[in-house]
């Protein structure tokens, strides 16, 4: 495992983590116990249900949090597409009676949102302020919840590509792939920032802690890079042969719903700091603590150190 100091900031403060139980939740309440001093409760969805509204006002009142990040969310982007009043409700609706009760309590709310709510036809990176203009159901019920949780004076944070330890995501999927040395086929006309849930775990406990003004904040890595890109890079470190990526378009894979091409967003909102590590680093970084939890051993397939 690697080993990571904790964020040592908001000793004396509490905290109320929605949606715990997540790939995002499980860092953030981990980093969270870190910290000498911060009160923590952390509910999973089981144990709060966002769509009820009655149960997160008391939920709130019981916490007495300092902060709110709301880490629960609709994320099946093509079930949206058959059922988008469902995923308004959860992404949307119940987002707008979270930021209700903490704006009745005092607590300040982050709001976790996705690149999804721009359309992909920018050539250079989006910031904070740009028009949304989302291309799939999934993101115009995100949207709505941006709009909620800014219209009672909160804080929105965007992010993509996002992969840790826990749960699933595109990482885990291409390692296990890397580890048997299957041959795949990875899309190369879509461009983004995959981001460790770890880094945005931080970035989120700083902006919890810290004293900036509500608003849109893009807590993504820096950098940028295509699926394929990041595959490769996913196959040489797991000690496969990148050869084995084989680059397409998304033409290739159709989905019900459109995803855009261009995901690269820029972090003008943090001002003088630093913006995240750039994702090749980070997933370096990550890659022996992903191996342990997803149960891999680098290097375990044929043909280690090829390049």
């Amino acid at each position: 495992m690697v080993r990571r100091e904790p964020v040592l900031v908001g000793a004396a403060m509490r905290w109320l983590v929605t949606g715990a139980g997540g790939l995002l939740g499980r860092d953030l309440t981990r980093l969270l116990r870190a910290v000498p001093g911060a009160r923590v409760r952390a509910l999973t969805r089981a144990e709060l249900d966002l769509c009820d509204a009655a149960a997160v006002a008391a939920a709130v009142r019981a916490a007495r949090p300092d902060v709110v990040v709301n880490c629960a969310a609709w994320t099946d982007v093509d079930a949206a597409e058959a059922d988008e009043a469902r995923a308004v409700a959860v992404n949307g609706t119940a987002v707008a009676g979270l930021a209700r009760a903490c704006a009745e309590r005092g607590a300040r709310l982050l709001h976790l949102s996705t690149d999804y709510v721009f359309d992909g036809t920018a050539r250079e990176p989006y910031p904070e302020d740009a028009p949304a203009a989302p291309l799939n159901a999934y993101g115009r019920s995100k949207l709505a919840g941006e709009r909620a949780a800014l219209g009672h004076g909160h804080y929105v944070v965007r992010t993509e590509w996002l992969y840790g330890a826990h749960g699933r995501s595109f990482a885990r999927t291409m390692a296990t792939l890397a580890a048997a040395e299957t041959s795949v086929k990875v899309v190369d006309d879509q461009l983004g920032q995959p981001t460790w849930s770890v880094d945005l775990a931080e970035r989120l406990i700083l902006l919890g802690a810290g004293g900036a003004p509500p608003g849109v904040y893009h807590a993504t890595s820096a950098g940028r890079t295509s699926w394929y890109g990041f595959a490769r890079r996913i196959y040489a470190l797991t000690g496969a042969d990148p050869g084995l990526v084989e680059p397409v378009s998304a033409a290739v894979y159709p989905r019900a719903a459109a995803r855009p091409a261009y995901s690269v967003l820029g972090h003008d909102a943090w001002g003088p700091l630093p913006p995240m590590r750039d994702w090749a680093a980070a997933l370096s970084a990550a890659w022996p603590e992903l191996l342990a939890a997803w149960g891999l051993v680098a290097g375990q397939a044929v043909g280690v150190g090829r390049q």
